[in-house]
């Protein structure tokens, strides 16, 4: 079940809702969200719900070890033992066919292993939890129900935000006011799905007419058939699919972080901002403190800063940086291509800290046309995980295969899907925002409510019921994100 199935938007949500609101206390809320957590997850993993309560137990016992140790040393044993079951785990499920293909043939069994859905989200906000309980900056659950529900929260569990223990702990169990936020939360929630919907969804299915879809191109036995399409490709046929997916990936994770954040505020939740107009970055590194935040502020605070961070010498801090990186990219997949991924980053931010920086602080435009089109080229080496076929995509942006700039067809495809494309692009820039800030404010002025009315009631309406209509007999409906 995803957020953008109409089962989820007119079924399990509202009854969800329905049930929540009508329990009178914290404690059944909570009993609530469980149930309704757990028989979210299990409808897609049935077998692997045992998994996330065991990784939430593991968790739960280690934390209450640590608060009851009597020297820092058990606790630190305590600590260590945690995080080890949770890479063993992760590591077994997501990462046993990447480790068995360095060593020879990945034997039929573990070919076959199904990856949990959202284990590394999950798994990360467990560890966040343990550490942040070593560290003293939370209190250890007695109860291991709440350390479950913290896990297993349906907004976020699959595919995040990475909402920190100490963070959301508070809301979740000693005070929160549900209903306060309900109606900008479900504007939220629709804007999410109607970007999910309208926009992510045909931009998906044109990168995939055009670049090949994710399984055709992971499917090995394809290699020589999917070269030759890739290599066919036009100029503009390859600059629009690589276009299309930019636009899609981050349409489709930012429309789920919507409806997640927006779910939390009708609740009385308040999860962290996971995106910020990435694509209006200067620089790779202010693209990284727009995109995926939440992600990138785990790996800052619980991996970059405790290494050292950037207060060591220099070569220790290429090292530490080289890690980070090298673990963001595994992060998202068992494969190469994400840990060339990760480490394309790690050599334009090293560049950027000695070089680029200077460089690009006496321009306006450049540094945005430099940050855009480095993105777009990561993620063509994203998409593929046999980067042979990325280097043949990156070849035919320029003309290096022999191809043509253009013909009819391709013309044609930008033709028909011109209108989709900036629609898409002002999507993923502020301007929509300031636009309706700028008529509260002049609504305000003179007295009127008539804006807030809008965009808080019919706006939302009117979105829902387009991408309703959208949905509605498409199977088409993919969600990126929830491969990790």
């Amino acid at each position: 079940m995803v957020f953008s199935s109409l089962l989820f938007v007119y079924a399990f949500l509202p009854l969800s809702l329905l049930v929540y609101f009508i329990c009178p206390d914290r404690r059944s809320k909570n009993v609530s969200l469980l149930v309704f957590s757990l028989i979210f997850y299990a409808w897609g993993e049935p077998k692997y719900v045992l998994l996330l309560m065991f990784m939430a137990l593991s968790s739960w016992y280690c934390a209450l070890r640590i608060a009851d140790a009597p020297y820092i040393e058990t606790a630190r044993l305590w600590l260590a033992l945690s995080i080890a079951v949770d890479i063993v785990l992760i590591g077994f499920f997501k990462y046993s066919p990447l480790i068995c293909s360095i060593f020879g043939k990945v034997p039929d069994f573990v070919a076959r292993i199904a990856l949990p859905i959202g284990i590394s989200f999950y798994t990360f906000q467990l560890m966040t939890y343990v550490v942040d309980v070593y560290r003293g900056d939370a209190h250890a659950q007695r109860s291991y129900w709440n350390v479950l529900l913290y896990a297993a929260l349906f907004h976020q569990c699959v595919a995040g935000p990475i909402v920190r223990y100490k963070t959301l702990a508070h809301e979740l169990f000693v005070s929160r006011k549900a209903g306060k936020d309900f109606l900008p939360g479900m504007r939220r929630f629709a804007v999410g799905l109607a970007k999910k919907a309208l926009l992510a969804n045909p931009c998906g299915a044109l990168a995939d007419q055009l670049l090949l879809t994710t399984s055709a191109a992971s499917n090995a036995s394809l290699f020589t058939q999917n070269l030759s399409a890739i290599q066919g490709l036009t100029v503009l046929e390859s600059w629009l699919g690589a276009a299309a997916y930019m636009l899609q990936i981050y349409l489709d994770f930012s429309a789920y972080s919507d409806m997640a954040i927006g779910m939390g505020w009708m609740l009385g939740f308040h999860y962290p901002e996971n995106f910020n107009y990435p694509y209006i970055s200067r620089s790779i590194t202010d693209f990284w403190r727009r995109w995926h935040m939440s992600l990138s502020t785990f790996f800052r605070d619980y991996v970059y800063i405790p290494l050292g961070g950037n207060r060591v010498s220099m070569p220790r801090w290429l090292l530490n940086l080289f890690i980070v990186w090298a673990l963001t990219g595994l992060w998202h997949g068992a494969s190469w291509n994400f840990v060339l991924w990760g480490l394309y980053y790690f050599v334009f931010l090293v560049a950027e800290k000695l070089l680029l920086k200077k460089i690009f602080g006496r321009w306006k435009i450049l540094p945005h046309v430099y940050a855009l089109f480095v993105v777009m080229v990561g993620w063509v080496l994203f998409r593929f995980t046999d980067v042979r076929l990325a280097w043949q995509v990156f070849r035919n942006l320029f003309a290096l295969n022999g191809n043509r700039f253009s013909d009819f067809i391709s013309v044609t495809v930008l033709e028909n899907n011109l209108f989709l494309l900036i629609v898409s692009v002002v999507a993923c820039t502020p301007l929509a925002k300031r636009f309706s800030d700028a008529m509260a404010v002049y609504s305000r002025e003179r007295g009127s409510q008539a804006w807030e009315i809008v965009r808080t009631c019919v706006i939302p309406v009117v979105l829902l019921l387009l991408a309703t209509s959208s949905l509605v007999g498409d199977s088409y409906n993919p969600f990126i994100y929830f491969q990790f």
